[in-house]
C-alpha cells in the first residue's frame, strides 16, 4: 500500500467523539468533585447557613437594678406581669382589611376600643399616628406591648387561638413596681421609664457612647432612674430560637444569660420622707383654708416643696413636691389622658419638681446672706441701726413688714426679728458706696458677691436632671433684660391699651427711659430677697446646710452606693462645691441669731414646747411678696445635723404656713413625741 492511497478523512469523526467523550468526563468529574465539596468538606457552613435562615434572635431583657433607701427599703424593684404584644412585621404582611379584623378580634378580648388599640401599634411620627404615648414611640423591630396584666384566661385565649391572632403573643414580662415603704411616694426623686426612640438611639450611636441601649430598652426619663440608667439598665441576654416558615418557635439553638442591673442604695430614708410628703400635703391644705387679709380671699397654696438634707455629708434625706404624681402611671404605657393631666396647668404640672424648678424669691431667708456681706464691709456686730417702721427711698416708702418698729437693734435681732428696714439702711450705703444710679454694670456689689459665694445663681450639682440655675438679679442681668424687653415695653409706653393699669403704664415710662440702672430700690429689695432675685429650695437648703456645718458648701447627693450584680458595694462620695468665704466668729454670730427666731422671735410660737435645750433649731422666716399674687411661705432652718426647708407658693407668711410642718419633720427626725404648739399671740 502506498502512502498516495492513505485517506484520514474516516478518523476525522472518531477523533471528535473522543474529545467530547473527554469534556463530558471532565464535567462530571468536576461536578462531582464539586458536590463533594460542599456536602463533606463545607458541610458545617452550609448547615449553620442553612440554620441561619430558619433562625431569630431575641434579646432577653435584663432585671432592671432596683432603687433602696439608706436603710435598704426598696423604693423601686420589679414584678412579672402578663403582656399582650403586637408584631407590626407580622401585621404588615397581612391585607388592610386583614389587619383591621385581627386588631378588631384582639380588642374585643382585651375590652378595649379598636380604635384605641389601632393607635398603641402605630409609630408616633406616621401618618395618622396620635401624639406619644398612645402612638408606640420605641422600635418598630420589637413587639409593641398594648395591654399588661392581663388575666390568665385571656393569655390563653390567644395562644391558644393563633390563627386567629397572627402577630400577637401572650409573653410575661418584668414590670417596674413601687412597694412604697410608709406609703411614700417621691415621684420625683425616683423618675419612670418610657422606650428609647429610633432618633435618640441613632444620637447615642453616632455619638460613640458606651453601653448604648438596645432597641428594645426601657430607659430612665427623670430622677435617679436618668442619672444611672447605665448602671440601672443591665446587660441583656440573647436567644436565638428556630423557627418554622410561619415564623413559630419551634426550638432553642442556644442562649446566653442576662447580667441583671446593679443596685441603687439612695441616701433617702423612707420614714422621713413619708414625713416630709404628710407634712407639706398637709400645710398646703390648712394654708388653702385661711383668709388673707390683703387679697381678701382664702390663699390659693397652689404649690410647695420641702428639702431634708443631711449638713454633715450633703446627702438628701428626704425631698417632697407638691402636686405630685404617682410614678406607677408610667408602667407598661401611659395613656394621652394621663399624660395630659400630668402637663397640665390646671393639675399644678405635678411633673414639675418645685424642689429643683420652683424658682421664687426667698423673702428673708436671704437675710443671713446680707449679714456675712455686711459685716465683711464695714459692719460689725456691735452696729445698731434703726429698725423703724418703714425707709424711705427718694419718694418712696419700702415698710417693715406689718410696719413694725423695735427701735434701736443690732444684727441678732434684726434676723431674728425678721426687721426689713434694718437691713435696707445697710443696702441703701452700700449702693451709694458702689455708685449709686451710675449705671456702672462693672460696679462690685458686696450683697452680690456674697450671694454669689453662697451658691446662688447657679445649680447646685445635685444627681438629678433638671435642675435650674434661680437668678441673681444684678446689674449685669438688669441690663440684659433691659436689652430684651425695652422694645416691648417702649411702645406700651407710648401707646397703652385701653384697660392698663396705671401701675402699668408708669412702670413702662420708667422701665423705657433706663430700665437699665440699678436703683436704690432694687439694692433695698435685694437684701432682703426680694424683687428679681430667685431660689430653688434646693439652693436655699445648701446654703442653710452651711450655715450648720461651718461654711461648707455641698453639692446635694441622692445616690449613696452603688451595689453590683456580684454584690460588691461602691460608695458614691460627697463632694464639696465650696468653702464660704465667711470668718468663723461671723457664722457663729449668726448662729446664735437664728437660734432666737425659734425661742423669740418670728418662729417662736410654732416651736413652743419643743426641747430646743437638747436640740437647739436655727431657723429663718420668709414672707415673699409676688407682684399679682399672695405671698410666698418659707421656712429654712437647721439642726446640728440636718437641714430643713419648706416653701408654699400663695400660703401666707413663712411660720403661719410651714411652721407646724417643718416642727414635725424635726420630730420625726429625733424621735420626738409631738406637743402640740401653742397659739399663736396677738399681734
Amino acid at each position: 500500500m502506498s502512502f498516495d492511497s492513505f485517506n484520514p478523512a474516516p478518523l476525522k469523526p472518531r477523533l471528535r467523539l473522543f474529545m467530547i467523550q473527554v469534556l463530558v468526563f471532565s464535567l462530571m468529574f468536576t461536578l462531582l468533585a464539586r458536590l463533594w465539596y460542599m456536602q463533606v468538606m463545607s458541610s458545617d457552613d452550609y448547615t449553620q447557613a442553612a440554620t441561619q435562615n430558619h433562625t431569630r434572635e431575641v434579646l432577653i431583657p435584663a432585671p432592671r437594678g432596683t432603687v433602696v433607701d439608706a436603710a435598704g427599703r426598696t423604693l423601686v424593684g420589679n414584678r412579672v406581669s402578663l403582656v399582650i404584644t403586637v408584631d407590626r412585621s407580622v401585621l404588615a404582611k397581612l391585607p388592610d382589611d386583614q389587619q383591621k379584623v385581627v386588631l378588631a378580634r384582639l380588642a374585643k378580648v382585651l375590652g378595649q376600643k379598636p380604635k384605641d388599640l389601632t393607635a398603641r401599634t402605630m409609630l408616633c411620627g406616621e401618618p395618622g399616628a396620635s401624639k406619644p404615648p398612645a402612638c408606640w414611640n420605641g422600635t418598630p423591630y420589637q413587639p409593641i406591648p398594648v395591654a399588661k396584666d392581663v388575666s390568665e384566661q385571656v393569655a390563653i385565649e390567644v395562644m391558644e387561638r393563633r390563627e386567629d391572632f397572627p402577630g400577637v403573643a401572650a409573653e410575661s414580662a418584668a414590670l417596674r413596681a413601687y412597694p412604697s415603704p410608709y406609703g411614700v411616694n417621691a415621684a420625683h426623686i425616683l423618675g419612670y421609664l418610657s422606650p428609647i426612640t429610633t432618633t435618640e438611639l441613632d444620637a447615642l450611636e453616632k455619638a460613640g457612647q458606651d453601653s448604648v441601649p438596645h432597641r428594645s430598652d426601657l430607659v430612665g426619663r427623670a430622677g435617679v432612674e436618668r442619672t444611672y440608667d447605665q448602671l440601672l439598665r443591665g446587660k441583656p441576654g440573647v436567644k436565638n430560637v428556630i423557627v418554622d416558615a410561619v415564623g413559630y418557635t419551634t426550638g432553642l439553638q442556644k442562649q446566653t444569660a442576662p447580667v441583671p442591673g446593679s443596685t441603687l442604695m439612695t441616701s433617702i430614708d423612707a420614714r422621713v420622707q413619708a414625713s416630709v410628703e404628710a407634712q407639706l400635703r398637709g400645710a398646703i391644705v390648712t394654708a388653702r383654708k385661711q383668709y388673707d387679709k390683703i387679697t381678701k380671699r382664702k390663699y390659693v397654696a397652689d404649690s410647695g416643696a420641702a428639702v431634708v438634707m443631711d449638713t454633715k455629708t450633703g446627702q438628701i434625706v428626704a425631698m417632697a413636691s407638691y402636686p405630685s404624681y404617682d410614678p406607677g402611671v408610667w408602667v407598661g404605657g401611659i395613656s394621652q389622658r394621663e399624660l395630659d393631666v400630668l402637663y397640665s396647668t390646671k393639675s399644678g404640672t405635678p411633673l414639675v419638681s418645685r424642689a429643683l424648678q420652683g424658682q421664687l424669691a426667698p423673702g428673708s431667708t436671704f437675710k443671713p446672706i446680707t449679714t456675712a456681706a455686711a459685716m465683711a464691709n464695714g459692719y460689725s456686730t456691735k452696729t445698731r441701726l434703726d429698725c423703724s417702721s418703714f425707709f424711705e427711698v427718694g419718694n418712696r416708702r419700702f415698710k417693715n413688714y406689718e410696719s413694725a418698729s423695735h427701735g434701736m437693734i443690732g444684727f441678732d435681732q434684726a434676723l431674728a426679728l425678721s426687721c426689713d428696714t434694718f437691713f435696707y439702711r445697710i443696702a441703701y450705703n452700700l449702693w451709694l458706696k458702689e455708685g449709686g444710679n451710675s449705671g456702672d454694670i462693672n460696679a462690685v456689689d458686696p450683697l452680690v458677691e456674697m450671694a454669689k459665694k453662697f451658691g446662688l445663681g447657679k445649680p447646685t450639682g445635685i444627681d438629678l436632671p433638671g435642675e435650674v440655675s434661680g437668678r441673681i438679679a444684678d446689674r449685669k442681668w438688669k441690663k440684659e433684660y433691659y436689652d430684651a424687653q425695652k422694645d416691648y415695653y417702649c411702645k406700651l409706653a407710648e401707646n397703652p391699651p385701653s384697660g392698663t393699669s396705671a401701675f402699668l403704664k408708669q412702670f413702662s415710662r420708667e422701665f423705657c427711659a433706663d430700665g437699665y440702672r440699678y436703683r436704690a430700690g432694687d439694692a433695698v429689695n435685694f437684701a432682703i430677697g426680694q424683687g428679681d432675685t430667685t431660689v430653688t429650695p434646693l439652693q436655699l437648703a445648701t446654703v442653710y446646710s452651711a450655715l450648720s456645718n461651718g461654711g461648707t458648701l455641698w453639692e446635694p447627693r441622692v445616690a449613696k452606693a452603688v451595689i453590683g450584680p456580684n454584690g460588691k458595694a461602691r460608695a458614691v462620695p460627697s463632694k464639696v462645691a465650696a468653702r464660704l468665704p465667711v470668718p468663723s466668729s461671723t457664722l457663729r454670730f449668726i448662729d446664735k441669731a437664728l437660734k432666737e427666731t425659734t425661742r423669740t422671735g418670728t418662729a417662736a410660737w410654732k416651736f413652743t414646747g419643743f426641747p430646743l435645750d437638747q436640740i437647739p433649731i436655727r431657723a429663718k422666716t420668709g414672707t415673699a411678696e409676688v407682684y399679682g399674687k399672695q405671698t410666698t411661705s418659707w421656712l429654712a432652718s437647721y439642726s446640728d445635723r440636718y437641714a430643713v426647708v419648706m416653701m408654699i407658693s400663695q400660703a401666707g407668711t413663712g411660720s403661719g404656713a410651714s411652721g407646724d410642718a417643718v416642727r414635725k419633720i424635726y420630730e420625726t427626725l429625733y424621735n420626738i413625741k409631738p406637743a402640740p404648739p401653742a397659739k399663736k399671740p396677738a399681734q
